[in-house]
């Protein structure tokens, strides 16, 4: 019987090879069709209540509703949002475990000495939900009722003014390093354990000012018990349509947006993840999920895999930048 020569095995490696191919495909398009036929869990990693979960729930029901399977929140706080995201990223590549990763994601990378995940290499993105701006906003007696002057008053006040912020390397503490760093100006970060205790004291006087988000701050705002600054976005908020964005108002090119995305466990179909894409887009272009997210201060802001995938990492390069300058650090 005669030896097959290396040219015939060579043909029967990439003949197997083409085969397996082959079953492959049909087997990923199977995987896409069926899905979703067992509920999926949506990971939140901030407690109840907040705009994330908020977000959350709000893209959950649009989704079963849609999807016609169950969506399940499982609130995962902690470590300032890695707990949920290390859990996600170590979860099965099925579609049936997803996370909404915020800005804290793309600033814990350089934030933190060391993560047992990578926003960029173990979590796959899928699109991006919202994108809404934090608002600047002072004590009532602050002297500065602008951009223009409060550059000014931080330059000429001895020792620099305080701001407060939710926590260390949180997006309302490095806003304010980046408005810093732009503006030439010095300010002194005062981080607090969420922003209810940060915005109690801004009332009061106790700290000058603060970048916080819309849903916490505009009831204040408009009750009179804070005044607005300024908008961090590169265009105003439908909300408040009568604040200027910092950039307009005298910092040009300045821009710090919060947000909100969904990603999926790396190594996830791509039938699947473009499945989910197509489901988001649908449930994004919703008048009424768009109506209440305005409600808490974001716009929808859907996006392919690939174009949220390039904002994540520009998210990540511009935050390493304030993480630097600012010299923030958590262990």
């Amino acid at each position: 019987m005669t030896k097959p020569t290396h040219t015939t095995r060579s043909q029967t490696i990439h003949l197997a090879c083409a085969a397996l191919c082959c079953m492959a495909a049909p087997f990923a398009a199977t995987a896409a069709t069926d899905y979703p036929n067992k509920p999926i869990k949506l990971v939140v990693p901030y407690p109840p209540g907040g705009p994330t979960d908020i977000v959350a729930r709000v893209v959950a029901q649009k989704l079963q509703e849609q999807m016609g399977q169950s969506v399940i929140i499982d609130n995962k706080p902690g470590a300032g949002a890695n707990l949920g995201a290390e859990q996600v990223a170590r979860s099965a590549p099925d579609g049936y475990t997803l996370m909404v990763a915020t800005t804290a994601h793309a600033i814990n990378p350089s934030l933190f000495s060391k993560l047992n995940y990578s926003m960029t290499k173990d979590l796959a993105p899928v699109s991006q939900l919202t994108s809404g701006p934090l608002v600047i906003v002072a004590t009532p007696s602050l002297p500065a009722n602008n951009v223009k002057e409060l550059i000014a008053l931080a330059k000429a006040k001895n020792g620099g003014l305080n701001f407060a912020s939710s926590g260390n390397g949180q997006s309302t503490h490095l806003s304010a390093e980046l408005f810093s760093a732009m503006a030439g100006t010095k300010m002194n970060h005062i981080p607090y354990k969420g922003s209810a205790p940060a915005l109690t004291d801004v009332m009061s006087g106790q700290a000058d000012l603060m970048f916080d988000t819309m849903l916490s701050s505009m009831p204040f705002v408009k009750g009179g018990k804070l005044k607005a600054i300024a908008v961090t976005s590169s265009q105003r908020s439908p909300i408040a349509p009568d604040i200027p964005t910092v950039a307009e108002a005298g910092l040009p090119g300045y821009e710090a947006i919060a947000w909100n995305g969904i990603q999926a466990p790396a190594g996830t179909p791509k039938e699947i993840i473009d499945k989910l894409n197509a489901e988001l887009k649908k449930a994004l272009e919703n008048p009424d999920v768009k109506q209440r997210f305005e409600a808490q201060g974001f716009s929808s802001a859907w996006n392919t895999p690939a174009h949220y995938g390039q904002f994540i990492q520009s998210e990540v390069d511009k935050w390493a930048k304030v993480v630097k300058a600012s010299g923030a650090k958590v262990d």
